[in-house]
């Protein structure tokens, strides 16, 4: 890892070349992909098995592709006890933690004659992506956990779990213990670009859906990018970041562990330390080539630290925070003698991790707040996963006769300057009617 000093020309550089990273995908892909969509609309269950028995699952049949409460029963006997009680307690402070986000629906009669609200109702359905990479072996059970838990406190009344089956046509047990768990009973073993596919449009085993969330690769990501539209999608994520801000005080060891929790995600992650201290940052540089040589995802850490990884040097945690702000990582995590201190000056990033011992797996897992966040800078206009995410806000507006008289005036001069003539006539017609009574 090569040390910066900020700012500086280099530095600079560095900068430009890890935010201009984005999705790494060609004209090829998304064509590729936009393939798969329209191949799905068009052909439904039949396109969704072939694609299941290319990439996933040889022997899967469209009877196959729901999860039946058999395979349901059979995944909770096979798992040990220590693990469900982990599974519970994400659970509940997952739940408890975004039962605060939600929102009522409110009215108000401010103004004599007039009647104003909002009606705040979630969506339908809502379909989940929960990834496992080709052919589920990679379940990642917090996935299950943050993307239904909120669509239920929403309110959704039809929660739909989508993910990549193993080879057999099965889906680990872990995944259908964590669906259990989130209340999740709809599930359906179909992965990548065709899932998300299938719950846009429909198949004839698989209705749609209003919104659909979850992290997933390239091939997901860019499929929620075309659906975008037909039907709600959380974000469009990129590859997985990390910055630390750090003082001295900081344990170097832990610094480098927490940036290569990130790194070792994907070739295109970023992980970033930000420092005050010269010694922190060459001690920390140290302890990320002595700890990556013990990583088994090496190759891809490395890579990932070479085109997209930083330490740099700052005057401050002033000028840190602003660097910081300026880069709007995922994960922000602020090691330093009083973390508390700098929190107010955060002012985009997707999740904020305070302290020595608050590292982001902490965040991934049992802390209760969402760990889908905006990536790619987009935290300087986006937010995480949220109860949100499966609301929707109606205006509600009644006005008396009294009222539309009071305001008729301005409401016909505005349209009038718009050049909306129709727009003006709609009150202009009320007003000679009760002029006539």
């Amino acid at each position: 890892m090569e040390v910066w000093t900020y700012p500086s020309e280099s530095a600079e550089n560095r900068i430009k070349a890890i935010l201009g990273r984005g999705l790494d995908y060609g004209t090829g892909d998304y064509e590729n992909v936009s393939r798969i969509v329209d191949d799905i609309r068009q052909n439904g269950d039949d396109a969704l098995i072939q694609y299941a028995r290319k990439f996933d699952a040889p022997e899967m049949r469209v009877s196959m592709l729901r999860v039946t409460d058999a395979e349901m029963a059979e995944a909770e006997k096979s798992l040990d006890a220590e693990f469900i009680s982990a599974l519970n307690r994400a659970a509940s402070r997952i739940e408890a933690f975004h039962r605060r986000q939600l929102r009522k629906s409110w009215f108000a009669a401010d103004r004599d004659g007039v009647f104003l609200g909002q009606l705040v109702n979630a969506v339908d359905a809502a379909g989940i992506y929960v990834p496992g990479a080709k052919g589920g072996t990679t379940p990642l059970v917090s996935s299950v956990l943050m993307g239904a838990i909120p669509a239920a406190i929403a309110g959704v009344k039809r929660v739909v779990m989508v993910t990549p089956p193993t080879a057999e046509g099965s889906v680990d047990p872990h995944l259908l213990a964590a669906a259990r768990a989130a209340g999740v009973d709809e599930i359906y073993k179909t992965g990548s670009a065709w899932a998300i596919a299938a719950l846009a449009y429909g198949t004839q085993t698989i209705a749609p859906v209003d919104v659909i969330v979850g992290p997933g690769n390239i091939f997901v990501t860019l499929a929620k990018k075309i659906v975008s539209g037909k039907v709600g999608i959380d974000m469009i994520a990129g590859p997985s970041e990390i910055l630390v801000v750090a003082d001295g005080a900081a344990n170097p060891a832990y610094v480098a562990s927490d940036m290569l929790s990130q790194a070792e995600h994907d070739p295109l992650s970023s992980a970033i330390l930000i420092t005050s201290s010269a010694a922190l940052a060459e001690a920390a540089a140290g302890q990320i080539r002595e700890q990556l040589a013990q990583l088994r995802r090496k190759d891809i850490a490395q890579q990932s630290l070479a085109d997209y990884g930083a330490v740099f040097v700052v005057p401050d945690l002033d000028t840190a925070m602003e660097l910081a702000n300026r880069i709007a990582p995922e994960h922000l995590e602020i090691q330093t003698a009083d973390p508390f201190s700098l929190l107010a000056s955060v002012k985009n990033a997707g999740a904020v991790f305070l302290g020595g011992y608050t590292p982001e797996p902490v965040g991934d897992y049992v802390a209760g707040p969402n760990h889908v966040l905006p990536t790619g800078g987009s935290a300087r206009f986006s937010s995480a996963l949220s109860v949100e995410c499966f609301l929707k806000q109606t205006s509600v507006v009644y006005y008396s006769q009294t009222a539309f008289c009071r305001e008729a005036a301005d409401i016909i001069r505005l349209a009038e300057i718009e050049g909306l003539d129709a727009h003006a006539g709609s009150v202009k017609n009320r007003l000679e009617d009760l002029t006539r009574k």
